[in-house]
């Protein structure tokens, strides 16, 4: 099916209201597949099925928020919707919920609470998760310093390839 029918489909299925058509034709105007790159249209779709509860759709929509793509940049409300995400277990909205708390990006800086949701992007095998949790533990960030723990989380990132936390092994003697 060529692209230009794909897209016809989801806008067809997205006026009648399918959240799963509404993301992927927002997802079709985020990255030009078969229409015109549109921002302001993908966040249009991303909304509509992010309001009927469509977890990857929010957290593309907090994703617009936080590039001030298709919408005024707004890290609060990027916030808002990687929240909706992750509380859903969408894991890049969990690792992106602990960046915007380590950073004090959109809600108060709590290195707490990045540990929290660090944990659970890590938990579900998110590389750049697993890092920042090991980083939180060498440097006793959010939660007490315990090398060992540094040490696990540095090396299952470093299992998947990720090359600051194979750096951080070898600077912990532990490659």
């Amino acid at each position: 099916m060529s692209e230009e029918k794909l897209v016809d489909q989801y806008k067809k299925g997205a006026e009648q209201g399918d959240a799963w058509a509404q993301y992927n034709l927002g997802v079709c105007y985020d990255n030009g597949t078969g229409v015109e790159q549109d921002a302001e249209q993908a966040v249009y779709w991303y909304r509509k099925a992010a309001d009927q509860g469509y977890a990857t759709a929010r957290y593309n929509l907090g994703v617009c928020y936080d590039d001030g793509t298709g919408v005024e940049q707004d890290a609060e409300q990027a916030v808002y919707w990687y929240r909706k995400a992750a509380d859903q277990g969408h894991v890049s909205a969990q690792y992106n919920l602990g960046v915007c708390y380590e950073n004090g990006e959109g809600v108060e800086q709590d290195a707490e609470q990045a540990v929290y949701w660090y944990r659970k992007a890590a938990d579900q095998g998110h590389v750049k998760a697993q890092y920042n949790l090991g980083a939180c533990y060498e440097e006793g960030e959010g939660v007490a310093q315990d090398t060992m723990q540094a040490v696990y989380w540095y090396r299952k990132a470093a299992e998947q390839g990720h090359e600051r936390a194979k750096g951080a092994l070898r600077r912990l003697g532990k490659n």
